[in-house]
């Protein structure tokens, strides 16, 4: 990747041409989603959101588009700070020429290094950084791309099945209580599953479930 700017980047500002320009716009947006998905707290949100459908057992409802919806919009939240930190300090001064594209991106990754490192596990990242064989980072500017990403996706998706868990244990304690009623009472031919369904539903909204799950996720970052 230093070598791809090396290579586009001019030691002068004003010699950024439009087209490069336009390429570095065209490879951000080939890259957005890996981006998306691997270096925001996307991850988790939408793990958690999925467990709640996941311990509802109300199938498709809410749908999948809807999940992932509300999932974007929470990490736009989330990482506005992030996003207007690296427009700041990155994308404006190179847009007005005042900095190469090589700086623009050294630049861009500080604020990006900031937040994955503030919610990665020291074990995740000793994990990658031991079998890369590279060395101890004095600094979190100093950490690689290549070994924080991974080591913040396996930390998210922890964190998220965590919180996941949780999630879940009310809804399973309903549903070994409803078992129960039904193998004492004789039937067994009737699923549990239809007599539980309402009762989980209704214990979600009388705690405002959807308010609690999404608090939790924002007081998590």
């Amino acid at each position: 990747m230093n070598e791809f700017i090396q290579f586009f980047s001019n030691s002068s500002p004003e010699n950024v041409s439009v087209s490069v320009k336009l390429l570095l716009l065209l490879t951000v947006l080939s890259l957005a989603p890996s981006i998306l998905i691997l270096m925001t707290c996307f991850t988790r949100i939408v793990i958690v959101l999925s467990f709640v459908r996941t311990a509802l057992a109300t199938q498709q409802m809410p749908p999948t588009q809807v999940l992932i919806g509300l999932s974007l919009f929470l990490t736009f939240f989330v990482m506005a700070p992030t996003f207007e930190k690296v427009n700041e300090e990155a994308l404006t001064p190179l847009f007005n020429n005042k900095i190469t594209l090589e700086e623009a991106y050294d630049r861009a990754s500080v604020p990006f290094k900031e937040f994955m490192s503030a919610h990665t596990r020291q074990k995740d990242l000793a994990l990658f950084l031991d079998y890369s064989k590279a060395e101890r980072p004095k600094s979190i500017q100093d950490i690689p791309l290549t070994t924080l990403v991974p080591a913040f996706a396996i930390s998210e998706l922890k964190t998220a099945f965590q919180i996941g868990f949780m999630i879940f244990i009310p809804f399973l304690v309903i549903d070994m209580v409803v078992s129960s009623v039904l193998m004492s009472m004789g039937m067994m031919m009737l699923p549990p599953v239809m007599i539980s369904l309402p009762f989980k539903i209704l214990l979600f909204i009388m705690v405002d479930g959807w308010y609690l799950v999404v608090k939790s996720l924002l007081q998590s970052f």
